[in-house]
């Protein structure tokens, strides 16, 4: 029997074992086999009469030959047959037709043969690493996950999970007002994940409705525990998001539960979400009511629905329009997305607004992109303006007081 030196030590000839963490021993130890019985067969034409034992705490493998002993003369086949004068040179006290086994070292594999295993045990490791981390983030596309920046670049971020392995995530899947650095910590949810040129890209999102989903998950026990039931979630992300809950145990108000004692619950999430305005309305059934609930916190007079062209005509006070639409009109969207209804505000026609002027009638007074400025955020005619204070004013359009200022002259002096 030779000495432990003589082993095939692969601590030694493949020190990249280290690396591969992502492997229990089990699987290491088939792929071994694996790869040295082809080496053997590539070698010696078949492995039948070999043993290949691997031993995982010192990190070595043994290959065992067995071969009958023969006459000589009588060889056949020099693999599996030794000469009788040959084998009483390996031990005195052999006889023909006895089983002799010896050891095979691995300088008995050629240099060649020996860089050939150390590829092909490579290529099998990382294809079964590849495999597993395919698997094992297939299983948890829409969980949480938390991760290390790793590298910016300029159309996504690598992130690295806690047991170092890449996620990316792309621009288009963070929200606009993200800015990461190397070393950050980030939380994300699994988007997709998919096999491209033979490796796992796994994608992760902070836009997704399934993130802010979690996120409520985590903060609010009772979805967590199934007492609270999330419908639906619609955003813009950064901007303005709105949850449809729903409660099946009566003594629990859904919105009161995931909003919290002055907001606890929801503070959280808004600022993991960059400050995005978070809606929470209770869900119903009743398309009337979902859609005046949607459009919070603009109130609602009247409201006619269309339900096989899933269109509402809503009406309300020309105070309340600018509510509706929201900044950059993103209220209406969100509550069209929601309840999936294509909506249109119309003022009520109360005596005093008969006499109201459209803003485009004023061009030639006042430049066309501050009109249009005014209309993204409703408002639309000349009284929806003077409605509303100089400050509120400033605040909906990011227009300069002076400027203010001098459209409500202009426009006040319509109705003197």
């Amino acid at each position: 029997m030779s000495s432990n030196s003589d082993n095939i030590n692969l601590i030694a000839a493949f020190a990249e074992f280290k690396e591969f963490k992502n492997i229990d021993r089990e699987v290491l130890m088939r792929i071994l086999i694996d790869v040295f019985r082809h080496a053997i067969i590539k070698k010696y034409g078949s492995d039948e009469n070999f043993d290949v034992i691997v031993n995982p705490d010192k990190g070595d493998v043994e290959i065992f030959r067995w071969r009958t002993i023969v006459e000589d003369g009588q060889v056949e086949d020099p693999n599996k047959e030794i000469a009788y004068s040959e084998a009483l040179r390996i031990e005195p006290d052999f006889e023909i037709g006895e089983q002799l086994s010896e050891e095979i070292k691995l300088s008995d594999f050629g240099r060649r043969e020996i860089l050939t295993i150390r590829q092909n045990l490579n290529s099998k490791v990382q294809e079964y690493e590849k495999d597993s981390i395919y698997r094992k983030y297939k299983d948890r596309v829409g969980e949480l996950v938390t991760g290390e920046v790793h590298q910016v670049f300029k159309k996504e971020i690598l992130v690295l999970d806690d047991e170092n392995i890449e996620l990316i995530m792309p621009k288009g899947e963070m929200i606009p007002s993200d800015h990461y650095r190397k070393g950050d910590s980030v939380r994300a949810v699994i988007l997709r994940v998919n096999m491209v040129n033979n490796k796992p890209e796994i994608i992760l999102s902070r836009t997704a409705p399934e993130f802010l989903e979690r996120l409520l998950e985590l903060e609010v026990p009772e979805i967590y525990d199934g007492l609270i039931t999330i419908r639906k979630i619609v955003r813009v992300p950064g901007e303005r998001a709105k949850v449809a809950v729903e409660s099946y145990d009566d003594r629990i108000d859904p919105v009161g539960a995931c909003v919290g004692m002055k907001g606890s619950r929801i503070h959280s999430i808004v600022r993991e979400l960059r400050n995005e305005n978070i809606d929470v309305i209770p869900w119903s059934n009743n398309p009337e009511l979902f859609i005046k609930r949607a459009l919070n916190p603009a109130k609602v007079s009247d409201i006619k629905i269309d339900e096989t062209h899933k269109r509402a005509e809503v009406y309300m006070k020309p105070d309340q329009v600018a509510l509706a639409i929201g900044k950059g009109g993103h209220n209406i969207k969100l509550a069209g997305m929601l309840t999936g209804f294509e909506i249109d505000v119309y003022r009520d026609s109360d005596e005093e607004y008969l006499d109201d002027v459209d803003l485009q009638e004023f061009s030639d007074e006042i430049d066309q992109w501050i009109i249009d400025i005014l209309k993204s955020v409703g408002l639309d005619t000349a009284r929806s303006v003077l409605n509303l204070s100089v400050q509120e004013l400033v605040k909906r359009t990011d227009l300069e007081e002076e400027t203010i200022n001098e459209i409500r002259r202009i426009l006040q002096a319509e109705f003197e």
